[in-house]
């Protein structure tokens, strides 16, 4: 619904809109391995002197570079040592740097190497039960960042560490597998960075985005883990792949730059002021409740791209900012897609399964529903946006409701936001639990404590008389409509940001 509430209002200034996976980074590791457990099982089922760990472990990482240096020499470049601290910006300036001059022709780009942190294991051997074994350990290793485009996915790369137990890092990025799908078929676009400026066909490019399949990632995985991390082959084991990091992204795309400026301020400065944990809570479809103890916080900050507000939600976030001032993005990246739950088949420990809400998987599997909730919350985002944008056709609709409503020749009387009651039920309403599963009479009652059962009863009666919430056939749940949605956070927002700081600058008397 936001979506549609921006690009009806902003119909000849907004030339599209496009939502599309941006970052994506997948972790690779091998499942009898991952654990230190596992690793000392493996040992002892393989005949191996758990003290000889190092010492087998030395062949595979001398392979591992042998590897390197054979496909660097193939392709005719040099392995790039970054000694910088600042690895990821060098690195990413290196590989500009090469495209700029290579193109964006399928191959290798570049492979740079850096000392970095590893995990790995460490014999021991327990006086007190006698057990020798594996445990963690930490350490460094040589890392090998592998940047290649591939015909499908575009711009890519493997990190490959030279140490066992060789977890990999994949990262491929949306916004250049979509480039590489509208190029396959001759459909033109205009790239600014990892977004577009334009698109001949955007519908078109829309369903390529909408397809990205998680089956054509995997057989790619494979075949990268095979081609850079061969040594894992002749243990007959293969690759477990899970999510580690991914970033979905809703731009809307505006003809002139002075277009989105027009209305961006506007927009940052509600959002400062009016997105409360309540509201982050709602974006990303979760209820906030009296135990959740993980870091829950608002940021603004400007950068050499746009200026950003960023909303933190323990292991998710969501972004809005103005690339390149012409391209409002709103982008929902999440470190640990277990935060997300839906509907999935379970299965329990005596073999059964069925389907039940639960936490989200890690396997790359859920890529796919995830890619429904980040853009849900995405959307919900720019519907709240929205709501508090057009500040004229708000007040409209304020004014509609404090004015007397009638039903069945019946009277009921309108909403006032400077009534003390009107206030604490539409701060009640705009509760992210109740904008995400309704609520009931009880849950008013529970907010509004100076109220009994009837009156809420009687207060529920004026808010659907006034169209402001709506019942849920056959159900006793009440959702506030679109019209109830956009005069509380409009409300809202007058209250926070005009109404407070204009009495708190009056003089006292």
């Amino acid at each position: 619904m936001g979506v549609e509430l921006l690009t009806e209002r902003y119909q000849s200034q907004i030339a599209g809109v496009l939502s599309c996976y941006d970052r994506i980074i997948i972790q690779g590791t091998i499942p009898k391995w991952c654990y230190a457990k596992g690793m000392t099982d493996y040992f002892y089922e393989h005949n191996i002197r758990i003290f000889d760990y190092p010492k087998w472990a030395e062949p595979l990482r001398d392979a591992i570079r042998e590897n390197m240096e054979r496909i660097a020499a193939e392709n005719g470049i040099e392995i790039e040592f970054i000694r910088s601290k600042k690895n990821k910006f060098r690195q990413e300036k290196r590989v500009k740097e090469v495209l700029d001059k290579r193109g964006e022709g399928p191959g290798l780009v570049c492979i740079l190497s850096a000392m970095e942190p590893c995990g790995s294991y460490k014999p021991w051997h327990d006086k007190k039960t006698h057990k020798t074994y594996l445990k963690p350990d930490d350490g460094k290793c040589l890392h090998y960042y592998v940047y290649f485009i591939d015909p499908d996915l575009g711009l890519c790369y493997v990190r490959v560490p030279t140490w066992c137990p060789f977890r990999l890092q994949v990262y491929c990025n949306g916004h250049s597998y979509l480039a590489r799908q509208l190029s396959q078929r001759q459909i033109e676009y205009r790239v600014l960075d990892n977004a577009f400026g334009w698109i001949a066909d955007l519908e078109q490019a829309q369903k390529l985005a909408d397809h990205f399949s998680v089956k054509m990632v995997h057989r790619k995985l494979d075949q990268f883990a095979d081609r850079y991390c061969p040594v894992v082959q002749q243990f007959g084991l293969s690759y477990h792949w899970s999510l580690d990091q991914v970033e979905f992204a809703t731009d809307l795309v505006f003809a002139k730059q002075v277009d989105l400026q027009a209305i961006y301020d506007r927009l940052i400065r509600a959002a400062i002021h009016t997105v409360k944990p309540d509201n982050i809570a709602t974006f990303l479809g979760r209820k906030l409740n009296g135990n959740y103890q993980d870091e829950m916080a608002n940021r603004f900050n400007t950068r050499i791209e746009g200026t950003r507000i960023k909303h933190t939600m323990g292991p998710v976030s969501i972004k809005m900012y103005d690339k390149f001032r012409l391209i409002l993005r709103i982008e929902t990246t999440v470190v640990n897609v277990s935060f997300f739950k839906h509907y999935r088949e379970v299965e329990h420990k005596d073999g059964t399964s069925r389907l039940a809400w639960a936490e989200m998987k890690k396997t790359i599997y859920s890529l796919d529903p995830l890619r429904e909730l980040l853009l849900a919350a995405n959307r919900r985002y720019l519907e709240f946006i929205s709501t508090i944008e057009d500040d004229k056709a708000g007040t409209d609709k304020l004014n509609k409701i404090s004015q007397p409503a009638e039903e069945n020749d019946r009277n009921y009387r309108g909403f006032n936001f400077f009534d003390p009651q009107d206030e604490k039920l539409f701060e009640s309403l705009g509760r992210g639990e109740f904008n995400i599963s309704g609520f009931q009479n009880k849950d008013l009652r529970q907010r509004l404590r100076d109220r009994n059962s009837g009156q809420i009863s009687r207060t529920m009666k004026r808010l659907r008389v006034h169209g402001l919430i709506k019942k849920v056939g056959h159900t006793y749940k009440y959702y506030l409509t679109a019209l109830g949605k956009q005069v509380v956070a409009l409300g809202l927002k007058l209250k926070q940001l005009y109404i407070i700081p204009t009495l708190s600058a009056q003089p006292a008397c």
